[in-house]
C-alpha cells in the first residue's frame, strides 16, 4: 500500500475525551495538526467518521494529500489486539471489538499500526524527550483513565496479543467503586480526573469547595484538569486536599511498578499532571519513597514529561516509521 514516495507519517492520539491527529516528516517534527471532540457514547461508527474527517483535516493543514503519508500510527485505549489493530475493549470509549486498523487502511490507502495510547506517548518520551538512552522507562498518565506503559531496552512490554501495564486498572481498594472495566476497587476509581470530579463535585454540594462552585458547579465535564488548577490556585483548599489525596494513590500504585521493574526514569503525564505539576510530582515522588523498596531510589528519577499533548502522536508516528522498517 505504500510507495517508497511517501515521506510523512501520521500521528493519532485517541483520547476519552478528545482526539489529535498530525502530520510529521521523517525526523518526527509536526507539521500540521488537526483536534476534535470523541463523543464515545455517539458509538463506534460516529467515532471513526470523527477520527477519518481528524486525519484528513490535519493532512490538508500541511498542503499534502493522504498519497503523501507513508503509514499511520494510532494511540488508542486498550486493552488492544496489537496484531491486528482491534480495540478490544475501551471502557471509557464504551468500545468493544473495533477494528480500527482496518478502517484506517481501507479509507487512507497505507499501513496503520494501532498501540496503547500510554504505550505511545511513553515510546513517544523515550525517542524524543524525557526517557532518552534510559534502560528502563516507565510511564504514566492520569487523564480521564490512567494509563501505563514500560518501555524496556527499547522495546515496549506487551502481552502475547495484547498491551499490558493498565496500571489504572491495578486494585488498590477490596470492595471500591465499580469501574469502568467492570471490577470494583481499580486505581482510576480514586486517581483519574474523573474520580477526583465526581469527589470535587461532591464537596461543592456539600459547600465545602466556593470557588469551584463559581467555576463549574457540579458538572463533571466541566470540572477539568486546568479548572481544578485554577480552583486551587485561588484557594480552594478542599479540592487541593482531594487532588493531593488522588496523587499519593497513584504514587502507591507507582511504588509497586518500582518494586517490580527498578526503571530508571518513571515518567510522568498527562492532562492532571500538565495542568499541576508540582502538586502531582511533590505526592507522586513523596509516595514512592515511602513505599518502593530503598535499594532501588537512588538511580530512580520521577519526572514530568517533556513532549506535552504531542507524545502520543510522536510516538505512535515512530512506532508507524519503525513498523514500516521491518516489514
Amino acid at each position: 500500500m505504500a510507495s517508497s514516495k511517501r515521506r510523512f507519517w501520521l500521528g493519532f492520539d485517541l483520547g476519552g475525551t478528545k482526539m489529535m491527529a498530525a502530520v510529521l516528516d521523517k525526523d518526527f517534527k509536526i507539521l500540521a495538526s488537526a483536534r476534535a471532540k470523541t463523543r464515545g457514547r455517539e458509538g463506534s461508527g460516529e467515532v471513526l467518521k470523527r477520527i477519518q474527517a481528524a486525519v484528513e483535516a490535519a493532512i490538508k493543514q500541511a498542503k499534502l494529500t493522504p498519497r503523501d503519508v507513508a503509514g499511520i500510527g494510532v494511540g488508542s485505549p486498550g486493552p488492544l489486539d496489537l496484531d491486528h489493530g482491534i480495540v478490544l475493549h475501551a471502557p471509557n470509549l464504551g468500545w468493544r471489538n473495533v477494528h480500527l486498523k482496518d478502517a484506517l487502511e481501507k479509507k487512507f490507502k497505507c499501513p496503520a499500526v494501532v498501540a496503547n495510547d500510554v504505550d505511545a506517548g511513553t515510546y513517544g518520551e523515550y525517542r524524543f524527550g524525557a526517557g532518552r538512552k534510559a534502560r528502563c522507562v516507565v510511564g504514566v498518565f492520569p487523564g480521564t483513565g490512567i494509563g501505563g506503559a514500560c518501555i524496556y531496552e527499547g522495546r515496549i512490554i506487551r502481552g502475547k496479543t495484547q498491551s499490558a501495564m493498565e496500571i489504572g486498572h491495578i486494585q488498590v481498594q477490596a470492595d471500591g467503586r465499580l469501574c469502568g472495566c467492570g471490577r470494583r476497587g481499580c486505581l482510576e476509581t480514586v486517581a483519574s480526573r474523573l474520580a477526583i470530579a465526581a469527589e470535587v463535585a461532591s464537596a461543592v454540594h456539600r459547600g465545602e469547595a466556593p470557588i469551584m462552585r463559581d467555576l463549574a458547579g457540579t458538572d463533571l465535564a466541566a470540572i477539568k484538569s486546568r479548572t481544578l488548577a485554577r480552583a486551587i490556585r485561588a484557594g480552594d483548599k478542599t479540592v487541593e486536599a482531594i487532588v493531593r489525596n488522588a496523587a499519593r494513590q497513584l504514587g502507591t500504585a507507582v511504588a509497586g511498578v518500582v518494586n517490580l521493574l527498578a526503571p530508571d526514569v518513571v515518567i510522568l503525564g498527562g492532562g492532571l499532571v500538565q495542568a499541576m505539576p508540582t502538586i502531582m510530582l511533590e505526592e507522586v515522588r513523596a509516595a514512592v519513597h515511602r513505599r518502593a523498596m530503598k535499594d532501588f531510589l537512588p538511580a530512580l528519577k520521577i519526572v514530568k514529561a517533556k513532549l506535552g499533548d504531542n507524545a502520543t502522536v510522536i510516538g505512535a508516528a515512530a512506532l508507524a516509521a519503525d513498523r514500516g522498517k521491518a516489514s
